[in-house]
């Protein structure tokens, strides 16, 4: 059975492409999390990148757990993050690139929080990086889904070492 999990990690082009090269991601879907919309109407890309809407570009991903653990898709999220950058990641600045786990299932906050706190002692200060369960979440426009797969040269603040990692690391349940 799969589940789902929702990831904000800066611009979502490439955290969708590294995410997806994951064993054990079975899809990946880019969108807007946590904003406010009005009258519940999807955001476009365009009000989302006024920082006005609070909306988080993010990535939902379905995973299966026999293949891939939530600790292990949490641990790799954390390795193409920087976790205590506040509205930043890489170049790329304002509310809308901020980081942040959003869960649907409440058994999977223990989870995150323990995957949180193994991160956070890696580090001096404080991280950045929200939990909080997913209020809302709209798929973005289809110019921006495999962003990267359709053009290879576009623009990513991930280097690409990080694809080629993704793909190769061996699950953990």
């Amino acid at each position: 059975m799969l589940k789902d999990i929702y990831l904000a990690g800066g611009c979502f082009w490439g955290a969708e492409h590294y995410l997806k090269q994951i064993k054990g991601v079975a899809s990946t879907e880019t969108g807007y999390a946590n904003g406010n919309a009005p009258n519940g109407q999807a955001p476009t890309y365009e009000q989302v990148y006024t920082d006005l809407t609070g909306f988080a570009e993010t990535v939902h991903l379905r995973y299966d757990p026999a293949v891939a653990g939530l600790p292990f898709l949490l641990r790799m999220y954390f390795l193409a993050i920087d976790p205590t950058s506040l509205n930043k990641q890489g170049e790329d600045r304002g509310t809308r690139y901020r980081t942040g786990i959003y869960y649907t299932d409440p058994t999977d906050l223990p989870t995150i929080e323990a995957a949180y706190a193994a991160e956070q002692a890696k580090h001096q200060t404080p991280l950045m990086v929200e939990v909080e369960p997913l209020r809302n979440f709209y798929r973005a426009e289809d110019y921006h889904q495999a962003y990267l797969d359709k053009h290879p040269d576009g623009y990513c603040h991930l280097p690409s070492r990080l694809f080629v990692m993704a793909a190769q690391a061996e699950p953990e349940k």
